[in-house]
């Protein structure tokens, strides 16, 4: 459905990197799967590539570029020094570096040179609050510039960040950054939401008592309240800031902790992510330039929290020399059009929508392209959970070949996409164009074997930079080799169920720990919604196949009801579409479907609901969009009902 344009190669940053490999290493390739297949067999050849076209900075040379290539365990750039932080400063003092919007306060805007005067004052406030290098630093803050600026000057300092929105409750924050121990914790007192002023003063101060030492409190203004009554010993942001320093930037290990990315919480207690300087600066400058496009001036757009990697690859973007817009608030306030709105008097060339709000919009008959002034928006990322066929021919319906919708699929894990477009790629219905460069996807069956054409887990058989390091508090790696490399040693396992084409472009059918599978068919859940979603009344769904049971129940959002006449036709779709074996053996209506913030549905918590577990066992209600949308399952559950 859209088709690289003939001079791709000449307008493109991924063109430019093609013609400097031609001229620097004499390698010529003529398309992007023969760049992929170098990118994952001369892994020491392709990454060393990314470190020189993209001028990394080191205080000293790596010795090789891969000494290891075993998973877990990769020995990448030993012997190299460098730090993340450093490499955010490239860009004229006078270019704007942030463009921040909120429904709490008027717009912000800062200037590289600006960014760099605020980073190097927090810097020197956190070094007069004891804190160095491996300490830790966690922030309990919206997406604003603060944020950025904290984050950056913890980054320059060797010390290691995680943050949490504000929006989370106590135990789940304490949940994340109780593992890590922090020397200081950064704290909003409140925000706005749409119409809505939300008190955290109490939350703030329930955090630091569930952490262990009792941290610093940092107390950054925002909004009507503050923490001087509940913590009156808190740090103000304007003291942190109250003394100018240098912004050095400390020579750290290429694998020395930069964050920490902690998953969702809804299956268990919080993994505790440890991403590395050296591969994450690698990962975010090859992606963010030769997938996303970003170039010096551009500028990147994508609504996240601080809890979601997201945010991460976000402001990851002023490694490229282009700015980055921080959004906070409700993202349909005053309504659905908001973001396209933001998008407009921003000026973002790179734009990233949730499949959900772009399905939304096209509900809704919105028409972004007429509607709003988008002259400057080269791409549409897309990411989070799949995208049905109809998302994608609504996006070309609406803005022609002129702008790539690029829709991917990565992770927490790897604070990066697996699989994704680019300008280079053409772009099927329903499909991902294929897997990034230095990722070596497959699709593997139950035995370990590759397949093509079929359903199987998606795996990465070669070791990437941004793989963590592991999971902190986890001595011996037990914990990290079980998550990852339990099923096939030595491959890592995603834990999501994909379907290779020859051509190597893919579709994503959803976690593999939620596949149906039923008298012998292999069904991914992304797939059954695709055909459920279609239908107008629906406006969302959830299948779960209990096993022991061989019951396939769908729960669906159905706003006008769901009568016997509507489950009848649910029923009729799935038949045409897909086979009889996955017509549910019972539909039936809850007020809303689970996801987490990030906008995934929660299929196997749901699952263990129903097969008796208790909500709070099974998921972190702070970490759901809808904290209420389980008890609606558990109700199900506690009444005995199945199918007949």
């Amino acid at each position: 459905m859209w088709t690289p344009a003939p001079d791709a190669r000449d307008t493109s940053e991924i063109g430019r990197y093609l013609r400097w490999l031609e001229d620097e290493r004499g390698l010529a390739f003529d398309g992007y799967p023969a760049l992929w297949e170098w990118s994952v067999t001369d892994l020491a050849g392709f990454w060393t590539s990314i470190w020189d076209f993209f001028g990394v900075r080191a205080h000293t040379p790596p010795e090789e570029a891969l000494r290891s290539a075993a998973m877990p365990g990769a020995e990448w750039f030993p012997g190299a020094t460098l730090n993340y932080a450093e490499h955010a400063f490239g860009g004229d003092d006078a270019d704007v570096a942030v463009v921040a919007r909120s429904q709490t306060r008027p717009p912000v805007e800062l200037t590289f040179g600006e960014l760099r005067e605020q980073v190097a004052r927090a810097r020197a406030g956190l070094v007069r609050l004891g804190v160095g290098r491996g300490d830790r630093v966690a922030a309990y803050l919206p997406n604003i510039p603060e944020t950025l600026v904290a984050f950056l000057a913890t980054a320059s300092l060797g010390a290691v960040w995680a943050s949490c929105a504000p929006e989370f409750g106590p135990r789940s924050v304490v949940d994340r950054f109780a593992q890590l121990e922090p020397k200081v914790l950064l704290a909003v007192a409140g925000y706005r939401y749409g119409e809505r002023d939300i008190d955290r003063r109490g939350e703030v101060a329930a955090i630091r008592d569930g952490l262990p030492g009792t941290p610093h409190v940092v107390h950054v203004p925002y909004g009507a309240h503050t923490l001087s009554d509940s913590l009156p010993d808190a740090t103000s942001w304007g003291e942190l800031l109250a003394e100018p320093g240098p912004l050095e930037f400390a020579a750290v290990p290429f694998d020395h902790p930069l964050f920490v990315l902690f998953s969702s919480g809804t299956t268990g207690k919080p993994k505790a992510i440890v991403h590395r300087h050296g591969g994450i600066l690698l990962e975010h400058l090859k992606n963010h330039a030769l997938s996303w496009d970003l170039r010096p001036g551009d500028r990147m757009l994508w609504f996240s929290t601080t809890a979601w990697m997201l945010w991460n690859a976000l402001v990851s973007a002023l490694l490229l020399r282009a700015s980055v817009v921080l959004i906070d608030g409700d993202p349909a306030h005053p309504d659905l059009r908001e973001q396209w709105r933001l998008a407009e008097e921003t000026g973002a060339t790179l734009m990233g929508v949730s499949p959900g709000y772009l399905m939304a919009c096209r509900r809704a008959g919105v028409d972004p392209a007429r509607e709003f002034g988008l002259a400057r928006l080269r791409q549409l990322g897309s990411a989070g959970s799949p995208l049905p066929p109809e998302g994608y021919r609504w996006v070309l319906e609406r803005f022609g070949d002129r702008v790539l919708l690029n829709v991917g699929s990565g992770g927490t894990d790897v604070c990066t996409g697996l699989l994704q477009g680019g300008p280079l790629q053409p772009v099927r219905a329903g499909e991902i164009s294929g897997p990034c460069l230095g990722v070596a996807a497959r699709a593997f069956d139950e035995d370990g074997a590759p397949v093509v054409g079929a359903l199987g887990e998606l795996v990465v058989t070669a070791p990437m930079p941004s793989m963590p390091t592991g999971f902190w508090g986890d001595a011996d790696g037990s914990r990290y080799r079980g998550a990852y490399f339990d099923r096939y040693p030595g491959v890592w396992r995603h834990g999501d169920w994909v379907r290779f084409a020859p051509e190597g472009h893919a579709v994503v059918a959803g976690r593999s720990d939620a596949t149906l599978n039923r008298g012998g068919v292999r069904l991914g859940t992304a797939e059954f919604y695709g055909v459920v979603e279609e239908l107008p009344e629906i406006a969302d769904s959830l299948v779960v196949h209990l096993e022991d049971r061989d019951e396939l129940l769908l729960f669906v959002a159905a706003p006008g009801g769901l009568d016997d006449a509507l489950r009848a036709r649910i029923a009729a779709a799935l038949r045409g579409a897909l086979s009889p074996r996955h017509v549910p053996d019972a539909i039936t209506a809850v007020p809303a479907i689970p996801r987490g913030r990030t906008g995934k549905k929660l299929e196997v918590p749901v699952k263990r609901i129903l097969r008796g577990a208790r909500p709070e066992d099974v998921a972190s209600r702070d970490a759901l969009a809808d904290p209420a949308a389980l008890d609606a399952f558990a109700a199900f559950a506690a009444s005995g009902r199945s199918a007949p």
